[in-house]
């Protein structure tokens, strides 16, 4: 299997894009006292920014090399892990934060149930997605099947079904001609 991320870590900052900070810590309500978890969070490039922020940041992801990048960067605690079988305990996190990982998870529906099972009741998950919707995203959906990353591009509404069916509360907050923005707060 290849292991794209494992190949890209070192230049993948610069390649990535700027992530809309103003957007995100505004979806995340921050700034809070717990912890926040940043899935499939990589280099750390979307969460480093934030944190400041939040009592403490955990970078959890699949690719060993991508959390050496986070690491470098300092202050930032790094996992190595599945978004399918997270190595935290219940309702730890008061915030998570999913950027443009949800699609590359293996199995999404044992994925938000770990999301949900981590995280803190009256917390919040906001995921950043390509929005399927999109022309642009079908044809990188398309891209990237080609180049065999075995990504499951979803549609927000199959998300939104996802996470309600996980007992959380769920709602587009807001997209742009490539994203979209997914907030959901897990009841007291």
């Amino acid at each position: 299997m290849i292991h794209h991320f494992d190949y890209l870590a070192r230049i993948y900052d610069l390649f990535a894009g700027k992530p809309n900070l103003t957007v995100l810590r505004d979806l995340l309500a921050l700034p809070i006292r717990g912890w926040m978890l940043d899935e499939g969070g990589g280099t750390g490039r979307v969460s480093y920014p934030f944190l400041s922020q939040a009592g403490g940041v955990v970078i959890a992801d699949a690719s060993f090399p991508m959390l050496r990048e986070a690491r470098r960067k300092g202050r930032l605690s790094t996992v190595k892990s599945l978004a399918e079988s997270l190595p935290f305990s219940d309702q730890c996190f008061e915030r998570i934060l999913v950027v443009d990982a949800f699609h590359h998870f293996h199995d999404p529906h044992s994925s938000m149930g770990e999301l949900s099972r981590v995280l803190k009741q009256g917390g919040r998950l906001v995921i950043e997605e390509p929005d399927l919707r999109r022309w642009t995203v079908k044809a990188a959906a398309l891209a990237e099947r080609l180049m065999l990353m075995k990504s499951r591009f979803l549609s927000p509404f199959s998300i939104l079904d996802m996470i309600e069916g996980c007992g959380l509360s769920a709602r587009i907050a807001a997209s742009d001609r490539f994203r979209v923005w997914i907030v959901a707060d897990k009841p007291y």
